[in-house]
């Protein structure tokens, strides 16, 4: 039996959540529904998609995930199932589940219109049944018929010469650390050996292995598990102290070693 992940701006504070395991359970006492998180940003579509293309790959192969985001948004076109490198995903068809790879997905699915019936929930009226009964043996063509494209949002990309990469803050972490668009493959490429990170007012020429590599209070450069490379100030809020936010550019600006 397959694993349910279930990933919301639902918070912890209201019956949401309970509800829409108890949606789940009802249909499959046996399930193993795993919180990935519930304190997405409200309505933050790219923090979403940014969780859970984080850690989706960790999971088994064959796992479902259930993203609650923005169901009853006027944005939202319907919802769908998706499946990405073995992975299946429900949720709505509002651009959330577009940005979990850069890559197509193998199979999306428009769940029919009978699995549509106008509701305030979605989540546990529509999505949470879908992915109970997935995740006990049923298949997601089960449910609708093929869709040739799901919606799209197209992410922050960063810039690359020779000389220069800028990229941006796309994530504020809990510890104020700020994570960019900014690759190891696309800086270990570039790198000639002699480099900065310019970033704020601050500007670094070298990266950390670790967090504590440098004294607290101290500017650090890493890139981190996702192989992303990550700002901040050791035991310090760095998007505070730095004046720093969601967007906010980063540069890597080489120089060729002298002849």
């Amino acid at each position: 039996m397959a694993l349910i992940t279930f990933t919301s701006d639902f918070g912890d504070g209201d019956y949401y959540v309970p509800a829409v395991k108890a949606k789940m359970l009802s249909i499959n006492p046996q399930l193993n529904i795993i919180d990935i998180s519930h304190s997405v940003d409200t309505y933050d579509i790219a923090h979403a998609a940014f969780i859970l293309r984080a850690v989706y790959k960790d999971f088994p192969k064959g796992t479902i995930h259930l993203m609650a985001l923005n169901g009853t948004s006027n944005m939202t076109d319907g919802f769908i199932g998706i499946k990405l490198e073995d992975h299946i995903f429900v949720g709505p068809n509002n651009g959330v589940l577009s940005l979990l790879s850069d890559h197509d997905p193998g199979i999306i699915v428009q769940f029919a219109d009978i699995h549509l019936k106008d509701s305030t929930f979605p989540a546990k009226d529509i999505l949470a049944p879908i992915a109970a009964k997935v995740a006990s043996g049923a298949a997601i063509h089960d449910f609708g018929g093929p869709l040739m494209q799901m919606k799209k949002m197209i992410p922050r990309q960063f810039k690359a010469t020779r000389k220069q990469i800028i990229g941006h803050v796309v994530r504020v972490d809990n510890y104020g650390n700020l994570l960019t668009n900014i690759s190891k493959e696309i800086f270990d490429k570039l790198n000639p050996g002699k480099f900065t990170i310019e970033f704020s007012r601050e500007s670094l020429t070298k990266l950390n292995k670790t967090y504590d590599h440098v004294e607290p209070g101290d500017c650090f450069a890493i890139f981190n598990s996702l192989e992303l490379l990550e700002i901040g100030i050791n035991h310090g809020h760095g998007a505070d102290l730095l004046g720093l936010r969601l967007d906010s550019p980063v540069f890597i600006n080489f120089f060729p070693e002298e002849a």
